[in-house]
């Protein structure tokens, strides 16, 4: 099994005291590869920190880019703090994570969305796919998304066609997910997709065809049943893995093949090399 963890946090706190036993633990369990998402304050050595992670780790790939929550912190320093850190090692693949979060509403949601539209634009401009972030959001990420890609340009044929970035840990609605698909974004589902109330949610997983889906852990955070409770992993992805595939009705290794395979192509990436 060659599965993906497509958005994870594990240089975080939570795993200095064993980061190389859970990367292991994730070979074991068939996890190919990892996609370790930074976060925290742009003004300081944290998206070093994520960087450095995936430097050190066969497979461990990086993004950068400020969540939501901190927009307000992002400004000219930040952004060229990091494009340097995005130039710096080819193992940044993504800007990100980046979007709107009306649920804790940390940062003015009028911050917010100026914040998404500059990174989006950033990110554009370094070529590099972006990681979206959307709680309680749903029209507001929909119209920035389709507002900042769908350009009347010669490209704009070609950027269709090809994929534009992640909708991260999904939890909008089946009419989102319809919206976002064919303007270029891959759906991607976490642990909380296996929730017992998550009812609404797999109802938006259905609207989602297999050749547009991700697996994620976003560990540390909703591990999936039935370990809830416990601190998420890369190697735990297998359980979300799973439990989608009989979900929807086919083999755990066809449901591995092609959510790997819609990385690896939204990535440009080959891991047999």
């Amino acid at each position: 099994m060659n599965l993906v963890d497509s958005h994870c946090h594990i240089d975080g706190s939570q795993f200095d005291g064993d980061r190389d036993e859970v990367i292991e633990r994730a070979r074991e369990a068939g996890v190919a590869a990892m996609l370790n998402v930074g976060t925290g304050d742009p003004r300081s050595d944290d998206f070093r920190r994520a960087v450095a992670v995936a430097e050190k780790y066969e497979n461990v790939y990086a993004s950068v880019g400020v969540h939501p929550h901190d927009a307000e912190l992002y400004d000219e320093g930040a952004e060229e703090h990091l494009i340097e850190l995005a130039k710096s090692s080819e193992k940044v693949i993504a800007w990100g994570e980046i979007g709107l979060d009306y649920y804790y509403d940390h940062s003015p949601r009028d911050v917010q969305m100026d914040v998404f539209r500059r990174q989006i634009r950033v990110a554009k401009g370094l070529g590099l796919p972006i990681i979206v972030h959307s709680r309680d959001a749903n029209d507001d990420t929909v119209q920035i998304l389709t507002e900042e890609y769908s350009e009347k340009s010669e490209d704009s044929k070609q950027e269709a066609e090809n994929s534009l970035g992640i909708m991260h840990c999904f939890g909008g609605t089946a009419e989102m997910a319809k919206a976002l698909i064919p303007l270029g974004f891959l759906i991607s589902f976490a642990g909380n997709v296996t929730f017992k109330k998550a009812e609404e949610l797999r109802g938006a997983a259905r609207a989602v065809p297999l050749e547009k889906l991700l697996v994620e852990t976003d560990c540390p955070y909703l591990t999936p049943v039935p370990f809830r409770g416990k601190r998420n992993e890369p190697a735990m992805v297998v359980h979300t893995a799973k439990f989608l595939a009989e979900f929807y009705g086919i083999n755990l290794e066809t449901l591995t093949h092609q959510t790997t395979k819609n990385f690896l192509d939204l990535f440009k990436l080959d891991l047999s090399s």
